[in-house]
């Protein structure tokens, strides 16, 4: 249901054609960190990648800087629970959800997120999305997120498949 929605809207359709396109990991990184904001209407954007017991935060465009070339064990982040769990985390509060690490939040403006695992069946990313309002975040919104980490994911997997000798094709 929500995929013949993206077709008719030009934004969502845009990053997904650019993820269909990439050649390489740093292609699809490059992809959902250029376009995501716009599709989405979040204040930041940020890709970590699953490195064994990390994750490391490769890639950004938020209105501030965020966590870009810092690595967290996957057990004390918020991206490392995403993918943990194969699951979203819908975050209207950052300081009230246990899932996100409060220190680190507090230095930043960032009052909203949503964070989707990206890869299936165990993910090999995250895709985050930042607010830095307190906002209600709509099954609308969450599936945008989703949908993107989605078509990453296969992005990702396709490349695996073309080369699957070439480590800058995984996470």
């Amino acid at each position: 249901m929500f995929d013949a929605y993206v077709r008719t809207d030009p934004r969502l359709e845009h990053v997904c054609e650019h993820l269909a396109a990439a050649r390489s990991r740093d292609d699809v990184v490059s992809a959902l960190c250029r376009w995501t904001r716009q599709a989405v209407g979040c204040d930041g954007v940020a890709v970590a990648l699953r490195e064994g017991a990390f994750c490391r935060y490769v890639a950004e465009n938020a209105i501030e800087p965020l966590w870009k070339n810092q690595r967290f064990p996957l057990a004390d982040c918020v991206s490392g629970w995403a993918m943990l769990n194969g699951a979203t985390a819908v975050v209207p509060d950052v300081a009230l959800d246990p899932r996100v690490p409060a220190a680190p939040y507090r230095r930043t403006s960032i009052r909203s997120l949503v964070m989707a695992p990206v890869g299936a069946p165990e993910a090999v990313a995250a895709l985050g999305t930042y607010w830095c309002a307190f906002v209600a975040l709509d099954a609308e919104t969450v599936g945008r997120v989703e949908h993107l980490a989605r078509r990453a994911g296969e992005a990702l997997a396709r490349l695996r498949e073309r080369d699957p000798a070439d480590p800058a094709a995984v996470a």
